[in-house]
């Protein structure tokens, strides 16, 4: 199972808060909501997110084996 422990962690080290995605980088609630709840998103949001964060994608998601 995809998880996405590693985005909070990056985004506390980096201070940045949802409502900063939110309205700083245009990110919608629904997506922060997807992403808080570990459900699917596309493999261009991951990217956005890398771009966004300046960082590598083992920093926003981790594999968890069921």
């Amino acid at each position: 199972m995809i998880v996405y422990a590693p985005l909070w962690n990056t985004l506390k080290e980096k201070n940045i808060s949802t409502y900063k995605l939110e309205h700083t980088y245009g990110m919608s609630k629904a997506m922060i909501h997807k992403l808080k709840h570990n459900q699917s998103i596309t493999m261009t949001t991951l990217n956005q997110l890398c771009d966004m964060l300046g960082c590598d994608i083992t920093d926003i998601i981790e594999y968890v084996k069921d």
